[in-house]
């Protein structure tokens, strides 16, 4: 029987740890302080530390279980195994921004079990276990209870796997409805959140598993309306994601992409 409580105790703390290490490493705000992997895909040395020290402490304390890291890929295999984002949004992150997390995710096949994202510029703990709700800070979290398109906020991510068509194209929709449009630059924040209320929709027209799968859970337990991105290509090559407050779920879908 898997301790799912314990297991959300210790990553807890251990993205806690690993916030601590990537604050001490915070950029002075100003030009971004990293290395482009590919258009706007930025790498900086605390994104390598951070994953790294998690690789390690998970490997020590749960020996038998895989990891699966944005940077370094799959390091070792397992029915459960940890999803880590060593911090999303670095491009916030390299320019000495607060909007950045880390994301650590438990994954039983692709059936997401535990989400934690720490974002220690914001002094925010977003926490959650399957069936056992979602908290912000130790205080248990809802999404919105938005009806109405025109008083919705919905934050549209931009990918580079895609035509910047695609994305103009959800942000022209998105205005013509009646809703105000945001980009922060985190997915994982993006998600949490509408997890959290303070979006009523998040849309990325592709994502890659490490940057929901801390999220996930998170969505679920606060009952958002999240598109089937385990189901499909998602654990693999990434999809698009859609995550929406219950009462706008149908008039978003219908609208970005009906």
């Amino acid at each position: 029987m898997i301790d799912l409580d314990t297991r959300l105790e210790t990553a807890i703390g251990l993205a806690r740890d690993a916030g601590d290490m990537a604050m001490r490493k915070l950029p002075r705000p100003g030009a971004p302080q990293a290395t482009l992997k590919g258009a706007q895909d930025w790498l900086t040395e605390a994104d390598s530390a951070v994953e790294s020290f998690l690789a390690d402490r998970l490997r020590q304390l749960f020996p038998d279980d895989g990891f699966q890291g944005e940077e370094a890929g799959t390091t070792r295999a397992g029915q459960m195994r940890w999803v880590v984002d060593p911090i999303d949004g670095t491009s916030n992150f390299a320019r000495g921004g607060t909007r950045w997390c880390v994301s650590l995710g438990l994954l039983d096949g692709n059936v997401p079990l535990i989400g934690v994202l720490v974002a220690p510029a914001l002094g925010e703990v977003y926490a959650a276990r399957r069936a056992g709700g979602a908290t912000l800070n130790g205080t248990s979290i809802l999404a919105s209870t938005t009806t109405d398109i025109t008083r919705a906020t919905i934050e549209i991510g931009w990918s580079p796997r895609r035509p910047n068509a695609v994305f103009q194209g959800l942000v022209a929709n998105t205005q013509k409805a009646g809703a105000m449009v945001r980009c922060g630059g985190s997915g994982a924040m993006g998600l949490a959140d509408v997890a959290s209320g303070r979006l009523d929709a998040y849309v990325e027209p592709h994502i890659n598993l490490w940057d929901v799968a801390g999220a996930l859970t998170i969505l679920a337990e606060a009952g958002a309306v999240v598109s089937p991105f385990m189901e499909g290509q998602g654990p693999i090559q990434g999809d698009a994601i859609i995550a929406t407050a219950p009462g706008v779920a149908g008039v978003v879908a219908e609208m970005l992409f009906g």
